[in-house]
């Protein structure tokens, strides 16, 4: 699956030559999915609280209840199309103790739970593909779990450092710059349509195919070099 960015349900049924692999590689994506929402959210939830605002908390999102994160609609097109959302976390800035480092440290707190996983991720993949036999069904299943969930958090890191509204990166630039500043109005304005090009001209899923190959490929050599 190298080069794999941005899965979903028709990718798998393209590159899938049977229904063993289908059902193998689709459990794996599913559970790709969970587990790197769950953490970006609650990363968020738990900084906010740390920060001193319990909206989350109150809110029930300081949980890893996939459950209290997972938005329907979000959740069956990141299935099917391999692109989608969560809930947002709710947070009132206001409550913090510091405002401008509250709102920096909620920000960047997703992203960097993401990157942390696909690394931590990217190490698993690496030991069980150099040492265990993919011919072994569950072997594989167990390879294919952990790739996607290296490239899923690596994906989920990169497509919320995006400085579009309401990304994680837009509210990073945010936090530095006045109410009336022209480029943060700009994007509240027309973040979803610079998204939908991205999308639809295949730029976004370049730029994470190129960061799956870059940093868990590079792992998976580097790991082949040392064993």
């Amino acid at each position: 699956m190298k080069g794999v960015a941005i899965f979903g349900i028709i990718s798998i049924l393209i590159s899938s030559d049977s229904a063993v692999e289908i059902f193998m590689l689709l459990g794996a994506w599913i559970i790709a999915i969970v587990v790197a929402i769950v953490c970006h959210e609650f990363a968020h939830a738990y900084t906010a609280v740390k920060m001193g605002d319990m909206t989350p908390k109150m809110a029930g999102r300081m949980t890893l209840n996939p459950i209290k994160h997972f938005d329907a609609l979000g959740f069956v097109f990141l299935i099917i199309l391999g692109f989608g959302w969560a809930k947002p976390v709710p947070i009132n800035a206001n409550n913090f103790r510091n405002i401008r480092k509250g709102e920096v440290l909620v920000s960047i707190s997703g992203i960097l739970t993401n990157f942390v996983l696909c690394i931590i991720f990217s190490v698993c993949f690496a030991l069980t593909a150099l040492l265990l036999d993919s011919a072994v069904l569950f072997y594989e299943f167990l390879q294919a779990v952990f790739q996607f969930l290296a490239y899923t958090n690596l994906c989920f890191a990169v497509f919320n450092l995006l400085p579009l509204y309401p990304l994680d990166g837009f509210n990073l630039i945010r936090a530095f710059c006045r109410y009336d500043n022209k480029f943060i109005q700009f994007m509240y304005k027309w973040s979803f349509l610079i998204l939908i090009i991205l999308l639809l001209t295949g730029v976004l899923g370049w730029v994470m195919s190129a960061f799956g190959d870059l940093v868990i490929w590079g792992i998976v050599d580097l790991f082949a070099l040392m064993l």
